[in-house]
């Protein structure tokens, strides 16, 4: 799974998530193969586990004796152990969504309020945690989580032009995501949050190192390595939307010409107006040229291509990239092939963003993703 656990004093609290992930991903299992995974002692695995049992976040079982000595107790997540709720944010509208500790999606809501000011957003926010909430009265609820685009703390780029949240600057959100929802409240970047969900619930839990290509109204990625996302000095590590692709091309928001998502995006394949496979065709060069430029920098075991876009479109796209040019990543011995389609949806980001509660009422010192020590997002308002 990638994750490991810490020897350091302070470092409790992430072991709690860190086996409380473990047992999601591979459970049934038991304490001595956990200990293995992440790196502890049985020692200590087991008590963290003794506590997670006491708190009701997993279940045990025995089986029944077959022989000679007792088998070992299995553990598993208990999906009722506690909810999380996920909300996301574009200029296309709001959606949210209530997850389980084992992943799955309970209840969802959307609303179609685009480029909504931040008034309005945390007041349908308000409304669409508390339909939500009601979908399991009474259960434990340990947080909630957001997500909306980025980049973040950057004044030539972050809350301008049509893929971002404009008039969103310097908005206190995790305040007010707590005072309109009464949860423990932690803000992410969609792509992080997408790439959060898609370790821990689709195809990235099959990889130690994977780059996450996000298409959402905008474009982003993340490189997660040894299942932890990188981040960069401040927080926009991933913001590829803004890589100079093509030499004086079309004119960006930020002020410069041929920024990659003025070609791969949501908002550039609505705004050409073309079909699905018009529109791959037409970006197929930049596409390309991305995906190298990707797989030169980071040396993913794959590309996982995942975000808003339709699965027609996914399919359309990695049909374009279906032959690479050559790049680092261009072996003999490859287990898996150079681009995937994620298979999450547009769920992911909200199971990443309600899992991103989740760590952080686990492991308060540890809340954003996705590594112990980053206590906050750089850029956003606190």
């Amino acid at each position: 799974m990638g994750l490991r656990g810490t020897n350091q004093e302070f470092g409790r609290p992430y072991n709690r998530r860190i086996v409380l992930e473990a047992i999601r991903a591979t459970g049934p299992t038991t304490r001595g193969r956990i200990a293995a995974e992440v790196g502890l002692t049985v020692q200590t695995v087991s008590t963290i586990i003794r506590e997670l049992e006491e708190q009701g976040y997993i279940l045990s079982n025995r089986e029944e004796p077959r022989g000679r000595g007792l088998p070992p107790t299995t553990l598993r997540i208990n999906p009722e152990g506690g909810y999380a709720i996920g909300v996301y944010i574009t200029p296309l509208g709001l959606d949210a969504a209530l997850i389980n500790l084992a992943g799955d999606v309970v209840g969802s809501v959307h609303s179609n309020a685009a480029r909504c000011s931040p008034d309005e957003a945390f007041t349908l926010i308000g409304s669409m945690v508390a339909e939500l909430r009601a979908l399991r009265g009474g259960a434990r609820m340990l947080g909630v989580g957001l997500s909306l685009p980025g980049p973040f703390g950057v004044e030539s780029m972050s809350f301008v032009g049509p893929t971002t949240m404009v008039g969103w600057g310097n908005v206190a959100l995790r305040e007010r995501l707590a005072e309109v929802t009464g949860l423990p409240a932690f803000i992410e970047s969609d792509m992080a949050a997408a790439a959060l969900g898609e370790r821990l619930y689709g195809r990235g839990a099959e990889f130690a190192d994977f780059y996450y290509l996000f298409i959402g109204v905008g474009l982003g990625g993340i490189m997660v390595h040894e299942g932890v996302g990188q981040r960069g000095a401040w927080g926009n590590a991933g913001e590829i939307s803004h890589i100079p692709i093509v030499p004086d091309g079309e004119l960006c928001p930020c002020g410069n010409r041929g920024c990659l998502e003025r070609y791969v995006s949501l908002e550039a394949f609505n705004r050409r107006g073309l079909g699905e496979a018009a529109y791959a065709d037409a970006i197929g060069p930049q596409l390309r040229a991305a995906l190298i430029t990707i797989e030169n920098l980071f040396d993913p075991e794959t590309v996982i291509l995942g975000g808003l876009a339709p699965p027609s479109l996914s399919a359309e796209l990695a049909r374009v990239a279906a032959e690479l040019p050559n790049s680092v990543s261009a072996r003999h011995d490859r287990k898996a092939p150079r681009l995937i389609i994620s298979d999450g949806g547009p769920h992911t980001v909200l199971r990443g963003a309600a899992a991103l509660a989740v760590a952080g009422v686990l492991s308060p010192r540890f809340g954003q993703l996705f590594a112990p020590g980053q206590t906050q997002l750089k850029g956003l308002a606190a």
